[in-house]
């Protein structure tokens, strides 16, 4: 494998392809932020502004200024949705913030879910690093804090079941690992270690080694719910999951049951979620083979795409296992081969099952400028190493 010319690929499709198409269509320079509906050709389909991509780019807008090249374009762009995120996305009434607002920022629509407040605290830390202003890592912190505020306070956060069948969720365990760690980078507090730490801990329950899956809903003690919603396995987030782990274990430097741990996941996940006919990292999987109730579940989204792209390239610098650089290069080669729009810029999002293009749209209120621009970035990190 030609680390180099892979790092240079990753990086040319970041700068010359991915970040232009968002900084030409979904900037908005008269309200600040970004907007995500655009069609194919970056035509603005809806100017509805999802919350949580207003984090997303400017965490990505402002890590490509730190890793890539400093860019003060990008640079400017992160700082615009941040502000947007200040100015507009908060509720003044509870201090949680909106999912949806209108393009200029009036609130159209709350969710009992902190995936906002976390993708903003990653903004503000990483813009911190790539500014040098400090008091945006302070912000990131305080956020943090209240994230922990909300989801541990009772009647904060309306719960997903009724008590008649209480159930935790992987989602928001493993996001808390990443935003922790994103956040300790630029500044150190021992609350970010201790939610590490407790993520970590809590993923454990999610772990089913009798069906070689971690599942995405269990009992509060960890137990299979032995239902629909409660047998499924998401093959796309387990194989996050598994970097992140990887991610902390490096920064520990290398604590092998960390390491073991991650291995493990991505090696369960990825048997699950490879497609052996087509190809690809398959939606949703029943830990019993049973059929799965959602309507999406033999599609290919583009993030699982992404992360596997990730994960594999940490498993291999984690382990120096060779059948991870394998598995880098089918992840890699589906993804390249399916992804990406041979007329516009960006890459395609939802895929059928055989890789046919489900709906050619370059983004929406849940995709947009994330998964691909971070992979780009992550991967010509680790390959560069």
């Amino acid at each position: 494998m030609d680390a180099k010319h892979y790092a240079d690929l990753y990086r040319r499709i970041l700068t010359e392809n991915i970040m232009p198409f968002w900084l030409k269509y979904g900037l908005d320079p008269v309200n600040g932020g970004v907007y995500t509906c655009l069609d194919r050709d970056g035509a603005l389909m809806d100017s509805t502004k999802s919350v949580w991509f207003q984090g997303r780019f400017g965490y990505v807008t402002a890590a490509a200024y730190r890793f890539i090249e400093p860019n003060p374009e990008w640079l400017a762009a992160s700082k615009s949705c941040i502000d947007f995120i200040e100015a507009h996305c908060f509720d003044p009434a509870d201090g949680r913030m909106y999912f949806e607002v209108t393009a200029d920022g009036r609130p159209l629509r709350k969710r009992r879910y902190v995936f906002s407040e976390c993708f903003a605290a990653i903004a503000m830390s990483e813009y911190s690093l790539a500014s040098g202003d400090k008091t945006y890592a302070e912000k990131a912190l305080r956020l943090f804090k209240d994230i922990r505020r909300f989801i541990s306070t009772p009647g904060i956060l309306e719960p997903k079941y009724m008590e008649t069948q209480p159930a935790i969720g992987h989602s928001i365990t493993m996001i808390l690992i990443n935003t922790a760690s994103r956040i300790r980078e630029a500044i150190p507090d021992p609350v970010l270690d201790e939610q590490i730490a407790e993520s970590i801990e809590r993923l454990r329950l999610f772990i089913h080694p009798e069906f070689k899956a971690l599942l995405e809903t269990v009992t509060p003690t960890g137990e299979l719910i032995d239902t629909c919603a409660g047998r499924i396995i998401n093959p796309g987030h387990c194989i996050e999951t598994a970097w992140f782990l990887l991610e902390e274990s490096k920064y520990r430097g290398w604590d092998p049951e960390l390491t073991k741990m991650a291995l493990q996941i991505l090696d369960w996940s990825w048997d699950w979620g490879w497609d052996p006919e087509f190809g690809g990292i398959i939606n949703f999987r029943d830990c019993k083979g049973f059929p799965c109730q959602d309507y999406s579940q033999d599609m290919k989204f583009w993030w699982p795409q992404t992360e596997a792209v990730i994960a594999t390239l940490y498993a291999y610098q984690a382990s120096g296992d060779e059948k991870y650089l394998q598995m880098h290069q089918m992840a890699h080669d589906w993804m390249m081969a399916h992804l990406p729009d041979p007329e516009y810029p960006e890459w395609f999002g939802y895929l059928h099952r055989d890789g046919s293009v489900a709906q050619p749209a370059k983004g929406n209120i849940f995709k947009g400028p994330f998964h691909i621009p971070r992979m780009l970035i992550k991967s010509h990190q680790l390959l560069t190493e």
